[in-house]
């Protein structure tokens, strides 16, 4: 199962509680992000693309290990569809499996105004120098969403806009009609 969607989309919130409810394994690139931030430290925008480039090639490698043991398991990531499809068509031709997508989506100010608060709260890894980057989300961000994965299977977009109107058994019962 594939979570994705743009910053601020409630992707990794979302992903837990499926996880939970469906008892999956979680992989998500921030968990190995900040665990690198903790390990190797962080400095500046640079840094942490860096950092985030090696944390997405871990994540697939983690998530092969998981699909070469025959486990389902759920990734979650901003994946950018021209670069993740090649790399899960990859996979798919290495280990049959059938995707299974979850694409968050929410409207564009939303998630901008999101986005600004998360960076100054405080709350968040000081490791993504997040108040460092507005000038350089604020175009993706206030597009909404972002292009599915075209590596087929089912796609479930959910428009997380509203966080307190998010019907999380509606959601969990259309994975498990998709899962059948």
């Amino acid at each position: 199962m594939i979570v994705t969607g743009l910053p601020c989309t409630g992707k990794t919130t979302l992903a837990q509680k499926i996880a939970a409810r469906f008892r999956l394994p979680l992989l998500t690139k921030d968990m190995i992000k900040e665990t690198l931030f903790d390990t190797l430290g962080w400095q500046d925008r640079a840094w942490s693309r860096k950092l985030s480039a090696a944390s997405v090639a871990l994540l697939y490698q983690l998530l092969e290990v998981q699909l070469q043991a025959g486990r389902s398991c759920i990734v979650e990531s901003n994946f950018v569809s021209e670069l993740a499809t090649p790399q899960f068509r990859t996979l798919q031709s290495c280990y049959a499996f059938t995707p299974f997508q979850i694409l968050c989506v929410a409207d564009g100010e939303t998630l901008f105004a999101r986005f600004v608060q998360r960076a100054e709260s405080g709350q968040r890894h000081p490791g993504h120098v997040d108040t460092t980057t507005y000038d350089e989300f604020r175009e993706s961000l206030r597009r909404g969403q972002v292009a599915p994965l075209d590596i087929g299977g089912p796609l479930i977009e959910v428009d997380t806009t509203d966080f307190a109107a998010l019907d999380d058994e509606a959601i969990f019962a259309r994975i498990a009609e998709a899962l059948q």
